[in-house]
């Protein structure tokens, strides 16, 4: 009788997470006047795919999806490299103030966005590096590696001593037992901050929209918000582009799914 409650709720949650993006995908594909006589919840009475190649066309959706890939994915694997080895240091190296520097990197991860923008922008200007998809990479990899090292150090901090100790008896330095011992053992909770440093990337909207000014380097929620501003798109093409804003990161964390489940479990068991 608790199972079947437990997948009776569970299956309710599930259907109420899923609808509202069932609902955009009915009305991305649903013609202007279907949505005038029938409303955002009646079905289409055909496939209407106008309002996704017009949107496709608008912003050049092609070059914005590029430009998000290149950045979360550029920003997901430098932050979990910066990670790795600021942690290494504190959680294994045990450097002196662990505790005090930990705390810094913990607070600067808790900094809103917005007391951090001017500064940015500041710098990007002096260094020539405004308006440059580079500027953005450096900034959230700099953003994301402050939680990655406030996690991972916790996690090697915990380490045991005893593999460690074994690989040095065998004759390996410390760059070898980061890299064949650390980092192996450690993939689990690498490949859950790799996943989630993809996606808390590609949907960041603020520091993009400021940094990012020339349509060349927008990324895609920067190119949905400029063009649903300027009010020049019916409900179907802002379902349209609704659509297409979040089905790459849907598809990122499906792919990854099973890895990100792995990493969860195995953290919880530790």
């Amino acid at each position: 009788m608790t199972r079947r409650l437990v997948l009776g709720v569970t299956s309710v949650l599930a259907l109420v997470t899923f609808f509202p993006f069932l609902l955009v995908l009915m009305n991305a594909v649903k013609s202007p006047q279907d949505y005038t006589t029938k409303g955002p919840l009646g079905l289409p009475t055909g496939i209407y795919l106008k309002g996704v190649t017009d949107f496709w066309l608008r912003v050049d959706f092609g070059e914005k999806l590029f430009n998000s890939t290149v950045i979360a994915g550029s920003v997901a694997v430098l932050a979990v490299l910066v990670a790795i080895f600021m942690s290494y240091a504190l959680g294994i190296g045990r450097v002196k103030g662990r505790t005090w520097i930990i705390a810094v990197f913990l607070l600067a991860n808790l900094m809103p966005q917005e007391a951090l923008v001017y500064p940015l922008y500041y710098l990007t200007k002096e260094v020539d590096l405004y308006d440059t998809k580079l500027a953005v990479v450096i900034i959230f990899t700099a953003i994301q590696s402050a939680f990655g090292v406030y996690l991972l150090s916790s996690v090697l901090s915990t380490f045991p001593r005893e593999i460690i100790e074994a690989a040095r008896i065998d004759g390996a330095n410390r760059w070898q037992v980061l890299w064949r011992v650390v980092v192996p053992l450690s993939w689990p909770t690498l490949s859950v901050l790799l996943v989630f440093f993809f996606i808390w990337t590609w949907n960041e909207f603020f520091i993009p929209m400021i940094m990012l000014v020339s349509n060349d380097n927008q990324t895609v929620p920067v190119a949905l918000g400029v063009l649903q501003g300027q009010r020049l798109m019916d409900v179907t093409a802002q379902s349209a582009s609704a659509l297409l804003g979040i089905l790459p990161a849907v598809v990122f964390f499906l792919i990854f799914q099973r890895t990100l489940t792995r990493g969860i479990a195995v953290g919880a068991v530790k």
